[in-house]
């Protein structure tokens, strides 16, 4: 059997056995048919029950419930979404985009009342986040975010340089941002828990089956065929696995490490006395928690896209990535240089050609899908699970009016173009961090780079 329990932190803090469940016996009918039993497919079945309890439901899962981002992720559910509200606004309008902003915020709320509702031991803790300016340009970027969020009142606020010390003590800071509008929860735990209970109200889940094709009304497996009226695609960054969909998202791989349990002395000295969430406005993305037992979780982006799409165990670890980040996260905190580094881990995530998250249903053929989240799957996943539902269900409500329903991304490029522009857009970044902590202004490549990707 894998080594489930290494996939991450999330994982090896489990106190139950990762035995799989049995896989598919052969061909079944049902009502609706979902690929992947991660956080999309979970949370459409969650509510699709919760609309009608006599659904009937299958899931079928190449590894087991949680195996691919939902339980490799950074613990963030969190309010973000791909799309800015500038630019979201500049393609559908500001009462639109105001209103998917909105749905965001109460995803939030909605994920915490769930993990109440139902029992379910995830670590939650909704304490916001805080993002650091350490440089003019950063900074700058920090009062573009807050007059974005006072434009569409999104609710995130400006920090001078004391008041985002006292948040969080990193080296350098001058400034930053706060919103309330996220918690930290333990990702594993939060997703094998839905499983539970989805199966306990009817859902049949089975595990070590992979689909090798989704079509109208069935999933096709080595194992059988599922049929169904409606079929989702909930797969996200291992779409491009699926027969046809190899240029759908760009699986791109994010990295984090774990510090062992920190002392309360060290703690007093860093912060993050709410459990909340942090970043800096940095180009190449970093991320942060304080974990319920007290370990520092710390990740980020700087692993490769491989050529072709191509999905691979090995690149879960990257040595390379894996020391930067220990050298990130010691600039950052000296105080925790000599920790012990107990975890290290990655996967991928599902990015769409202009980075914009979608969900739908095709009513002439029966197929559903969401996914391109970008990083920010947490939370996005129930709003997505929400709305499914109420698609499938041929339910007209405000979810289903929102403006990331029904959006189609155009494809990435063929290769070696798609390998070539998202690895030189990642190192552009790179170099434009590099660049503006020697010269002090705000980079123009990173300008280009991200009008270039439609973002």
């Amino acid at each position: 059997m894998p080594d489930y329990r290494g996939l991450s932190l999330w994982f090896d803090q489990l106190d139950e056995p990762l035995t799989p469940r049995p896989a598919l016996p052969g061909d079944l009918e049902v009502d609706v048919a979902i690929v992947g039993a991660g956080f999309t497919g979970l949370w459409t079945a969650y509510y699709l029950q919760a609309l009608d309890p006599t659904v009937s439901i299958a899931l079928v899962e190449a590894e087991i419930a949680g195996f691919g981002a939902s339980g490799r992720n950074g613990g963030w559910c969190s309010a973000l979404f791909p799309v800015g509200a500038t630019t979201l606004a500049g393609e559908v309008g500001e009462d639109a985009a105001r209103a998917q902003y909105a749905a965001m915020r109460a995803t939030v709320e909605e994920v915490v009342r769930v993990i109440g509702a139902e029992g379910i031991a995830a670590d939650v803790a909704p304490g916001g986040t805080v993002v650091l300016a350490r440089s003019e340009p950063q900074l700058a970027r920090a009062r573009q975010e807050v007059a974005e969020s006072d434009r569409f009142g999104l609710g995130t606020t400006l920090l001078d340089a004391a008041a985002a010390r006292d948040r969080l003590a990193a080296t350098s800071v001058r400034g930053g941002t706060y919103t309330p509008h996220c918690a930290t929860v333990q990702p594993a735990k939060l997703v094998r828990g839905l499983a539970r209970v989805v199966e306990q109200r009817g859902a049949r889940l089975f595990e070590q089956t992979a689909a090798l094709a989704i079509e109208p009304g069935a999933v096709r497996t080595a194992r059988g065929t599922v049929r169904a009226r409606h079929v989702v695609r909930a797969t996200e960054g291992y779409t491009a696995r699926l027969r046809g969909q190899r240029r759908h998202y760009a699986p791109v791989y994010s990295l984090i490490i774990a510090t062992e349990p920190l002392p309360d002395a060290v703690w007093d000295e860093l912060g993050l006395r709410e459990r909340e969430t942090f970043s800096d406005f940095r180009h190449l993305i970093v991320y942060g928690q304080r974990t319920a037992d007290g370990r520092l979780v710390f990740g980020g982006r700087g692993a490769p896209y491989h050529y072709g799409s191509r999905i691979h165990p090995d690149y879960d670890r990257v040595p390379a990535v894996f020391a930067e980040l220990e050298r990130t996260l010691h600039e950052l905190f000296p105080v925790l240089r000599g920790v012990p580094i107990t975890h290290r881990w990655g996967g991928p995530l599902g990015i769409a050609r202009d980075w914009h998250a979608s969900v739908g249903l095709d009513p002439a053929t029966g197929l559903a899908w969401a996914g391109g989240y970008v990083g920010d799957g947490v939370s996005t996943t129930n709003l997505a699970g929400r709305t499914l539902a109420d698609l499938i269900s041929g339910r007209e409500t405000e979810l289903t009016g929102l403006p990331w329903v029904g959006h189609r991304s155009r494809r990435w490029e063929p290769e070696p173009l798609r390998w070539l522009a998202a690895n030189a857009g990642l190192r552009a970044m790179t170099w434009a961090d590099v660049a503006e902590r020697r010269s002090g202004r705000p980079s123009r490549m990173a300008s280009l780079v991200t009008a270039m990707m439609g973002r």
